[in-house]
C-alpha cells in the first residue's frame, strides 16, 4: 500500500472533511477550539488507511462477538424501557402517586442525562471504559429498584438505571461500526433486531409474574398481593448483570482504532488491527510507518478533562455546510420520533377506550399476552430493514422513508379499530413498520457522523429524543386523552420523518464509514 490516498474513495463524512477548504478563516483563528483544516485532512487520510486494513481483514470472529455482545446492549436498552412500561401500572396501584407518569418521567430524565454524559465522555476518555461500565450500572440499579420501599425510591432508582442505559445504546452502534468492514455495514441495521429481542424477553418474563402476582384495581395493594413487579425487576436485572459480565470477560473489548487515531495513538491502532488479523489467520498490510508518514493530527489546545472540550466535539459535527445540514436533519429526525412514538403509546389505548371499542376481556393475562406477541413481531422490522438497505436503489434513506410512510398509513387506519383481533393485528403491523424506520435510523446516524466526534453526535441526537419522551409523558398526564387529534398528529409526524429521510445528503450504501 502506498502512502498516497485517493480522496474520492473516502467515506461520505471524510469526503466532506477533505474538501473543507471553504471553511471560514475566522473560525480557524479560535485558539482553543479550532476545527483545523489540516487536522481534518490528516485524520481523513489516516482513517482511509485503517478502513482499507479493516476491509482487507474482512468480517472475523471478533466482529461476530461484537454483533452479539453489542446486540445484547441493544436488547438491554429496549428491555429496560419495556420493564418500566410493564411495571408502572402495578407500581401506581400500590403507591397511588399524585403524578401517575412520574416513573416514566424519571426514566426519560435518566436516559437524557446518560446519553449526554456517556456519549460526550466516549469522545474524551474513549469507548472501551464507558462501554463496560454502562451495562453493569444498569443491572445494579434495576435490581435495587425492585426492592424500593416507596414510590419516590422507585422513581430515583429507575432514573439511575436509565442513566446507564442512556449511554449504552449510543456506544453499541458506535463501537460496532468502528470495527466493521464497509461491505458488512448493513449488519448495523440488522443488529437492531436485538431491540425486538429485548422487548420479547421483557414481555415473556413479565407475563407470568404480573399475571399471577398482581393485585386488581379495586384491591388494597401491598407487597403480599402485588409482588409481581418486584419479581420482574429482580429477574431482568439479574439477566442484565450476567450480560455485563459476559461483555467484560468474554469479548475483552479493544479500544476503537478510529478514536485512537484522533488521539495520535497510531502505534496502538496498528497493534489492535494486527491482533484482530492474527487471531483470524489473516494478513494485514497496515504499518506504523504509513500512519506516521502522514503526520500527527492537530490536537485541541486544552486538557481533555476540561469541560469545554465538549464544545470542540460539538463544533466537529458542523465542519461545513453539508455535514452540518446532515447533522441537523439527524437531530430533527430523532426529536420527531421521540415525540411521535411515545404519544402513540400514551394516547391510543385511551382513544379506543373512549370510543367504546371491544378490545378483549381486559384481564392482566390478556394484556401481557398481547404485549409478548407484539414485541415478538418487532424483531422482524430490523431484519426487513437489513435486507432493504442493501438494495442499491433504496439504501438507508429510502428504507427509512418506506418504514415511516407505512407506519403513518397504519396509524391513520388504526382509528377504525373496533375489535380485539384488529387491535392486535394493527399493533403488530405498526411494530414491524416502525422498527424498519427506527432500526435504520439507529444505524444511519453513526454512519454519517464524523468518527472523532461520533460519541458526542450520538449523544446530542439521542438526548433530543429523550427530551421529547419526557414531553410526551407530560402531555399524557395533563392532556385530554379521549381526543382523536393526537393520533393524527403522530401519523403526520411520521409523514414528516419520511420527508426528512428523502432530504438526507449522504447515502452510506457501498461506502466505509470514516
Amino acid at each position: 500500500m502506498t502512502n498516497k490516498v485517493d480522496s474520492t474513495q473516502l467515506a461520505p463524512s471524510a469526503i466532506v472533511v477533505v474538501n473543507a477548504s471553504t471553511h471560514n478563516e475566522s473560525e480557524k483563528s479560535n485558539h482553543n477550539f479550532t476545527f483545523d483544516i489540516e487536522e481534518n485532512e490528516t485524520l481523513a487520510l489516516k482513517m482511509q488507511y485503517v478502513n482499507n486494513a479493516i476491509n482487507e481483514i474482512g468480517f472475523t470472529s471478533y466482529q461476530l462477538k461484537l454483533f452479539f455482545l453489542n446486540g445484547f446492549g441493544y436488547a438491554v436498552d429496549s428491555l429496560l424501557l419495556l420493564l418500566n412500561a410493564l411495571t408502572q401500572p402495578q407500581v401506581a396501584l400500590q403507591y397511588q402517586p399524585a403524578i401517575s407518569k412520574a416513573q416514566t418521567m424519571s426514566l426519560g430524565i435518566g436516559l437524557l442525562l446518560g446519553a449526554l454524559f456517556w456519549g460526550a465522555g466516549a469522545d474524551v476518555i474513549g469507548r472501551k471504559y464507558a462501554f463496560n461500565i454502562t451495562l453493569f450500572w444498569c443491572s445494579i440499579f434495576a435490581i435495587v429498584a425492585g426492592a424500593s420501599p416507596n414510590y419516590a425510591a422507585v422513581c430515583i432508582f429507575i432514573g439511575l438505571m436509565a442513566f446507564g442505559g442512556g449511554g449504552n445504546l449510543i456506544l453499541d452502534t458506535a463501537i460496532y461500526l468502528e470495527f466493521l468492514p464497509g461491505k458488512y455495514q448493513w449488519s448495523l441495521t440488522f443488529m437492531a433486531a436485538w431491540w425486538g429481542v429485548g422487548h420479547m424477553v421483557a414481555g415473556l418474563v413479565a407475563w407470568p409474574f404480573l399475571a399471577n402476582f398482581s393485585c386488581a384495581k379495586n384491591d388494597i395493594c401491598t407487597n403480599a398481593n402485588n409482588s409481581g413487579w418486584r419479581y420482574t425487576f429482580y429477574t431482568l436485572g439479574s439477566v442484565v448483570f450476567i450480560l455485563s459480565l459476559l461483555r467484560v470477560f468474554l469479548i475483552r473489548l479493544k479500544e476503537s482504532p478510529k478514536w485512537l487515531l484522533s488521539q495520535n495513538r497510531d502505534a496502538e491502532v496498528v497493534k489492535i488491527i494486527q491482533e484482530i488479523a492474527q487471531a483470524a489467520g489473516k494478513e494485514c498490510s497496515l504499518t506504523l510507518e504509513q500512519l506516521e508518514s502522514i503526520g500527527p493530527v492537530v490536537q485541541v489546545n486544552t486538557s481533555k478533562y476540561n469541560p469545554m472540550i465538549v464544545w470542540y466535539h460539538i463544533k466537529g459535527l458542523f465542519p461545513n455546510r453539508k455535514v452540518g445540514y446532515s447533522t441537523f436533519l439527524n437531530i430533527a429526525s430523532w426529536t420527531l420520533i421521540g415525540l411521535a412514538y411515545p404519544l402513540y403509546n400514551v394516547f391510543l389505548p385511551y382513544y379506543l377506550q373512549s370510543r367504546g371499542d371491544s378490545l378483549g376481556d381486559g384481564s392482566v393475562y390478556t394484556t401481557y399476552r398481547d404485549y409478548a406477541i407484539i414485541n415478538v413481531c418487532s424483531i422482524f422490522g430490523p431484519i426487513i430493514a437489513g435486507c432493504l438497505v442493501e438494495v442499491r436503489f433504496l439504501g438507508r434513506r429510502y428504507t427509512m422513508a418506506i418504514g415511516a410512510l407505512l407506519t403513518m398509513t397504519f396509524l391513520f387506519a388504526f382509528t377504525a379499530v373496533r375489535t380485539s383481533a384488529q387491535n392486535l393485528a394493527f399493533n403488530c403491523a405498526i411494530s414491524v413498520c416502525l422498527n424498519v424506520y427506527y432500526g435504520t435510523l439507529y444505524a444511519y446516524t453513526p454512519e454519517v457522523l464524523p468518527s472523532a466526534h461520533r460519541g458526542t453526535g450520538n449523544a446530542i441526537t439521542v438526548a433530543c429524543n429523550r427530551v421529547m419522551n419526557i414531553v410526551a409523558a407530560l402531555i399524557g398526564t395533563y392532556a385530554d386523552l379521549s381526543s382523536s387529534v393526537p393520533i393524527y398528529v403522530c401519523a403526520a409526524a411520521f409523514a414528516l420523518l419520511a420527508l426528512l429521510s428523502f432530504l438526507f445528503p449522504f447515502e452510506p450504501h457501498g461506502r466505509t464509514s470514516g
